[in-house]
């Protein structure tokens, strides 16, 4: 694997910006030099994927459909390799970094078999004067731009239905985590994936290279996964020429805990809910909510778990937490969590933060969190688990709502009923009931207000790189 941009299915060095260190958070080692691609490289690689966008349209799905499949077995065989890379540099545990690859290798399977499926239909008018036949075609090349937290899944997740659609491809990975991308640009070229269709931008400095992609005519789609504040930047800039965009945007889930529920299975759920990846998340809980029979019992029962997990290097064996993913993270962790405990609320289990080296934050469980505290307000991106009660379910979905995120909601009872009035009930695009994990390949994947526009994942995961074209039809 090279650490240049790739390019038309080619290493290629950045246009006079040099190359930046990518380093393992855990100990501040540095991993390669990556190329610093800028708004000149950005224009190559959007002619190179124009060059080859006729083409890769024009290929029959079902042979898309068997690239993808490829890549998909490709990933799998490889997991070991891609799992250290992961974890070398988004710091993330090895365990955690196999789920991933076996999380984003879905993708590619998952879009091998709905390349097929791209379907249109055909209706008589109403009228009875013509037919209606609706077409589906690609968008075109498409700018995707993705988070350093689960650096292969969120790039899997957009390249796959992309390349399912038809379209050709510019990924722009986030600066800490670019070498998993040009992983997997190989290993689509490597499954027989033409050059060109998917091309990969590292860049220290992306604000002036997404502004260079969204300003070329031939860039018609960008999609973003990352914070609200970036999405509405990117939102402004794209209104410039009106490109179609997907955004899947912050989150700040709550995790809502009944009087009824198991309490076993709530904390399980709420440990992975909360846990992956430390913590570090876009669904990850933020917000739990015990109802007051419970709410010393559930913490109790948390902060225990919470307390056994192994904190270290991710690349470590036995490491259940790894570090964050720079100082700025471990900061704004420790920011909320002592503006609570000044507020009254009480640690169960950690709290202060890791003797260095390294950029480290204990698992952190707190009671009696008031409910205007900034750790219920803001998204945490960490290991911290605070803990407010609740008398009622309409103070509950009160709570549970009180934001302008609406990403995904956890909810533990043991009323079926109630577990589905209450996915009525929240402003959310993803609701878990007595489940602690929503993540699937084949399902919708996004949110309402600040959280996104557009779905990943599912057969709506397909449309969003698609163009409906009618046409009307006599005879």
């Amino acid at each position: 694997m090279h650490t240049d941009l790739h390019i038309g299915g080619r290493a290629a060095p950045a246009a006079g910006r040099g190359r930046f260190p990518v380093s393992d958070p855990a100990t501040g080692a540095v991993l390669a030099e990556v190329a610093d691609g800028g708004p000149e490289d950005a224009l190559r690689a959007v002619a190179a994927a124009h060059e080859a966008a006729l083409a890769w349209a024009a290929t029959p799905p079902r042979t898309r459909s068997e690239l993808l499949c490829a890549a998909h077995h490709l990933m799998v065989d490889q997991t070991e390799e891609l799992a250290a890379l992961i974890t070398g540099e988004s710091g993330k545990s090895l365990s955690d970094a196999r789920a991933e690859v076996a999380y984003a290798a879905e993708f590619f399977r998952w879009y091998a078999e709905e390349a097929v499926r791209a379907t249109g239909s055909m209706a008589r008018a109403p009228s009875g004067g013509h037919r209606i036949l609706v077409q589906h075609k690609p968008v075109g090349v498409c700018a995707l731009v993705t988070p350093w937290n689960f650096p292969a899944a969120m790039a899997t997740r957009k390249l796959a239905p992309a390349l399912a659609a038809g379209c050709t491809t510019v990924l722009k990975p986030a600066s800490d985590t670019p070498l998993t991308a040009l992983y997997l640009a190989a290993l689509l070229e490597a499954a027989g994936v033409p050059a060109g269709v998917v091309n990969v931008l590292p860049a220290l400095r992306p604000g002036s290279v997404v502004a260079a992609l969204l300003r070329d005519t031939r860039v018609r789609k960008l999609s973003f996964t990352g914070s609200t504040e970036v999405g509405r930047t990117l939102l402004r800039q794209a209104a410039g020429r009106v490109v179609n965009v997907s955004m899947e945007l912050g989150g700040n889930a709550p995790f809502l805990v009944f009087a009824d529920a198991d309490l076993d299975a709530a904390v399980a759920g709420a440990l992975v809910a909360k846990m992956r990846n430390a913590g570090q998340a876009c669904t990850a809980a933020n917000r739990f909510y015990a109802q007051a029979p419970v709410a010393e019992e559930f913490g109790r029962r948390l902060a225990s778990r919470m307390a056994a997990l192994t904190v270290g290097p991710g690349a470590s064996p036995g490491t259940d937490v790894g570090p964050l993913v720079n100082a700025a993270a471990v900061a704004k962790a420790d920011r909320l969590v002592r503006a609570a405990l000044d507020a009254g609320a009480r640690p169960l289990t950690g709290g202060e933060p890791a003797a260095g080296p390294g950029c480290f934050y204990p698992p952190t469980v707190l009671a009696g969190v008031r409910h205007d505290a900034p750790v219920l307000r803001e998204e945490v991106f960490g290991p911290v688990a605070p803990i407010a009660s609740f008398e009622t379910e309409d103070e509950a979905v009160h709570h549970a709502n009180a934001t302008e995120a609406g990403l995904v909601a956890y909810v533990y009872t043991g009323d079926l009923a109630r577990g589905l009035r209450l996915a009525d009930r929240l402003e959310s695009g993803m609701v878990g009931v007595n489940r602690g994990l929503v993540s699937d390949p084949a399902a919708p994947f996004g949110g309402v207000k600040q959280s996104g526009i557009g779905r990943e994942g599912g057969h709506e995961g397909l449309l969003d790189y698609l163009e409906s074209t009618y046409v009307a039809v006599d005879w």
